[in-house]
């Protein structure tokens, strides 16, 4: 049996194909282009994903399917291509993978379906509360994932994560690194939100366990690195591992969030300063998972190997 894994040229997709070769499985990967084939990995050149048959599937003996591919929160995407990626073609695939006999389809989604921020912790069993294109198509696909393992009998699990973080990780990550990285004072040591995050060696492990432990099948699950933090205490966890300064200085929330306004950068401070946690009990009774990697340990191995 094979794991077939998309986007794996992206960070998610690189961070789990090399978790999985590790613990010596088998994967099979469409590329645009030609990589780096090894005896234990297949590439598979395809102009598009929808290009990936059921034949295919067939053929390479694929038994899971874990879907990473995706179009994120970029500048220029519009609504049509949240959909049309998000959500149609992954149901393509998954319709496909069912007919070739596929048992498992993993599909990564976002923490965003439950709601742009949280009261109280989430929990994998709320409604969804999606709050614009991008998590509307994200909470589409589960949807519709659903009706097809309903339909067809394919095992779906569903993982919707925070803030993923790790070496190379793109998007608000990065962004809070660039700051952390700003040699002036920063006038964010305020804030007292509580947000989960998940580092990507968590989250690989995770999703490792995912893809044959029987708990798993048509389940969906949240999933953190069990530390709550706030803004202030992860860019100063940032800093540390960075052996810099954190330079963050109190300011009262409420103004910055008045100032912000004035510039335009109102969202921006929004969602530094809003509440996002999970709950991942359900992980522990159901499938005996817990983190196995601290928030300081991940930083410090995500942040050490980026200065190398």
């Amino acid at each position: 049996m094979k794991v077939l894994l998309t986007g794996s040229t992206g960070f998610l997709g690189a961070h789990l194909n090399k978790y999985f070769l590790g613990k010596g499985l088998s994967t099979v990967t469409p590329v645009r282009k030609p990589g780096n084939g090894n005896e234990q990995t297949t590439n598979i050149r395809l102009s598009a994903l929808s290009d990936l048959t059921t034949k295919i599937l067939v053929s390479e003996n694929v038994g899971i399917f874990v879907h990473c591919a995706g179009v994120a929160h970029k500048k220029n995407v519009s609504a049509d291509d949240f959909f049309r990626v998000n959500t149609e073609l992954t149901l393509l695939l998954a319709r496909r993978a069912a007919m070739a006999g596929v048992k498992r389809f993993i599909f990564f989604s976002s923490i965003g379906v439950n709601g742009a921020s949280s009261d109280s912790p989430f929990n994998a069993c709320d409604s969804g509360a999606p709050y614009d294109a991008y998590t509307e198509s994200k909470y589409d696909a589960e949807e519709g994932l659903k009706a097809v393992s309903q339909e067809t009998g394919l095992e779906v699990v569903i993982i919707r994560p925070p803030l993923i973080y790790g070496v190379n990780a793109p998007g608000n990550f990065a962004k809070f690194v660039k700051l952390a990285n700003i040699p002036i004072p920063k006038p964010l040591g305020s804030i007292k939100n509580k947000r989960s995050f998940v580092s990507v060696n968590n989250l690989c492990d995770f999703t490792y366990l995912c893809l044959t432990h029987p708990g798993a099948a048509n389940e969906t699950f949240l999933v953190s690195d069990g530390e709550d933090l706030s803004t202030s205490e992860f860019l100063r966890k940032i800093s540390k591992a960075m052996d810099k300064p954190a330079m963050l200085i109190p300011f009262p929330v409420n103004v910055m969030k008045r100032l912000a306004g004035v510039v335009g950068k109102k969202e921006l401070i929004d969602k530094l300063v809003v509440n996002l946690q999970v709950n991942i009990e359900k992980n522990k009774v159901l499938l005996g998972w817990e983190p196995k990697v601290s928030v300081d340990e991940a930083l410090r191995n995500a942040l050490s190997q980026e200065k190398a």
